[in-house]
């Protein structure tokens, strides 16, 4: 199971995407992606309420944007399909599955593994992947989404979602640079994923 180890291929060569396909291959980053899927599911569901039921915290991104890093975008997007339906099925909360939650999904799963695999998690570069997440899937989408669901208006769920999504971002931030730099120290995917370790 042998990947490209060039770390500074451009996301805009062939060989990126080549090396992004290949991870589905690897025996390992699959056992890992199911961990994660697993892990991301819980965290829905446990959710930290900071200023009453309308701001909480979901910690499932720090797990998929981890994952992210270690596997790419295209397993990414794969993780976030089946975090979205998996999490559906099991607590749907009664209210009909909706496919553009999947289109979010698999963004925000493509922007978590361009930003992030083979890369430094430097912490301009994680502001920069939050401000895409918070405003473009987040605010931008989102509020698509919930307009079509439950007819407000597009406006109300953007400003609602904009202030929402402005107080969570330094804090979602910080601890995005905590666990991925952790996981740097600690040469988690070298070791376990990729590393002679791993093989």
């Amino acid at each position: 199971m042998q990947t490209v180890q060039n770390p500074s291929l451009s996301v805009f060569s062939a060989a990126y995407w080549r090396a992004a396909r290949a991870e589905f291959r690897n025996v390992r980053v699959l056992a890992f992606s199911g961990l994660v899927c697993a892990m991301a599911i819980v965290l829905e569901s446990l959710p930290i309420y900071l200023l009453g039921p309308s701001l909480k915290i979901y910690f499932s991104f720090l797990v998929v944007s981890l994952g992210c890093m270690c596997y790419g975008p295209l397993v990414g997007m794969a993780a976030g399909a089946i975090i979205d339906s998996v999490g559906f099925l099991l607590a749907g909360y009664g209210e009909p599955y909706f496919p553009g939650y999947m289109v979010t999904a698999l963004l925000s799963g493509l922007i978590y593994g361009v930003a992030l695999y083979r890369r430094k998690p430097t912490l301009l570069r994680i502001i920069a992947v939050r401000l895409l997440i918070n405003y473009g899937s987040n605010v931008l989408l989102g509020s698509v989404w919930k307009a079509m669901l439950y007819g407000k208006g597009y406006l109300y769920y953007a400003s609602t979602g904009l202030v929402k999504n402005t107080i969570m971002l330094p804090l979602e931030v910080f601890l995005m640079w905590v666990v991925l730099r952790a996981a740097v120290q600690y040469d988690l995917d070298r070791k376990y994923i990729h590393g002679r370790m791993a093989r």
